[in-house]
């Protein structure tokens, strides 16, 4: 990590910055991709099966059979996690759910508004060297509690042409059947256009990696809803004397080993703890079976001393964090002070895994600084909300002069009739 000692603010947006890719050759094949899905369909999708994962493609959908035998494959104490994890999320997101309630400006008027699910989504589960299956947890469970009629759920397969046991034992608990072995931008294309198999969506959800980012960003051009827009993975710690730099070296290092394009900051007051978690971080790091990774998420990532914890805090709501741990003494306090983030972490013990995992909160969150204005998934992400108003005579009576008012004054004639034409007819009195 590159160690910073109180740089200017002069210097924070270059050290804020993302690492960046020049992007114009992916949109280029991620583009060739949706067109070729979008017209070949399901041969196109065994054709990007042999290309890109090697395998032949015989049932695009995962039949019950492989359902069930996967649920063999995965171990007790794994099945008995995902259990456990699935039970929190869904009390969580079952606390979001709402109940119409009706508003009465004026005599005569009820206004209210109420949660309709969307009907068809797309779920887009990771897959390769870390299948994961809880992404499934955190986005099958909240689109069943919002009651969407249709959930596709796409995820590449391995190389025997099947997808990762764990997977399928959680579609399998939570009893979602319309599951395809499709990755990539091809499962993206696949699920905004249809095809004979897989079923067209209004909404798609889930991270990947560039291509499957880049195809969502695309398809949303065209009039598909995704969940949020999204970038590499990233975690802010902000720490004080307290901390400790086991803790603080882990959870960078949580963060770091998801890919190479991934970036972590540990911000401090005090300089002798970022050292120690330096050097704790450098320990830790040679045991990690994905270190390779990580270390070069590391090259791109900071530590950064600061002369105080207000600073820190300053310097993180201008990052805006996908994750904010505050690794500090009285930490809820400083929490309140936290305007841009994806998920807060607070306290010593709160470890970002635990978030992405078992606490119940979502873990599909806005990186790339889009939590300044984007909200991670949650119940409120598989819904629209529709208003509705119910007006008698005696109701339109109270506002139609405050109607046609302001509709005379904005020159819609016919808006101001829809009105009068009702309040000059007497023949309902």
């Amino acid at each position: 990590m590159i160690l910073l000692k109180k740089p200017s603010r002069e210097e924070w947006p270059a050290i804020m910055q993302r690492p960046l890719l020049d992007d114009t050759e992916l949109t280029k094949k991620v583009s060739a991709i949706l067109a070729a899905v979008r017209t070949g369909r399901d041969q196109a999708l065994r054709a990007y099966a042999r290309q890109f994962d090697g395998v032949e493609l015989t049932d695009i959908q995962v039949s019950q059979a492989e359902m069930e035998e996967a649920a063999s494959q995965v171990p007790g104490s794994l099945q008995e996690a995902i259990t456990v994890a699935r039970e929190n999320i869904g009390r969580f997101h079952a606390a979001q759910q709402d109940s119409p309630e009706v508003i009465t400006p004026a005599t005569g008027i009820r206004c209210w508004r109420k949660s309709v699910a969307i009907e068809k989504v797309g779920l887009y589960i990771p897959g390769g060297s870390a299948p994961l299956f809880s992404t499934l947890l955190m986005l099958g469970t909240p689109a069943l509690l919002a009651g969407c009629r249709t959930i596709a759920v796409c995820s590449p397969p391995g190389p025997d042409g099947r997808l990762h046991p764990a997977v399928l034992y959680t579609a399998g608990l939570l009893g979602l059947r319309q599951v395809y072995k499709v990755g990539g931008a091809q499962a993206i294309a696949a699920m905004a256009y249809g095809t004979e198999t897989i079923p067209q969506v209004y909404k798609i959800f889930g991270p990947g990696n560039q291509y499957v980012t880049k195809a969502k960003e695309l398809i949303q051009q065209q009039g598909v809803a995704i969940d949020m827009p999204a970038g590499p993975s990233e975690v802010l710690i902000i720490a004080d004397e307290t901390a400790n730099p086991d803790y603080l070296a882990a959870d960078l290092l949580s963060q770091a080993e998801h890919g190479a394009d991934s970036q972590v900051i540990l911000l401090s007051n005090h300089m002798p703890v970022l050292q120690a978690a330096l050097r704790a971080l450098d320990n830790q790091l040679n045991q990690l079976p994905r270190q390779s990774l990580a270390r070069q998420a590391l090259q791109k990532s900071y530590a950064i001393c600061f002369d105080n914890l207000q600073e820190c805090l300053q310097f993180s709501n201008r990052y805006a964090p996908e994750h904010l741990i505050l690794a500090l003494d009285e930490a809820e306090i400083y929490a309140d002070e936290v305007i841009n983030a994806g998920s807060v972490f607070v306290g010593h013990y709160s470890c970002e895994s635990a978030g992405d995992y078992a606490t119940g909160t979502n873990h599909t969150l806005p990186t790339n600084g889009w939590a300044k204005s984007y909200s991670g998934v949650a119940l409120d992400s598989f819904v629209k909300k529709i208003t509705f108003q119910q007006l008698s005579r005696q109701g339109l009576q109270a506002i139609g002069n405050t109607v046609t008012v302001m509709a005379e004054a904005e020159q819609l004639q016919a808006h101001k009739n829809a009105v009068t034409i009702r309040l000059n007819n007497t023949s309902n009195d």
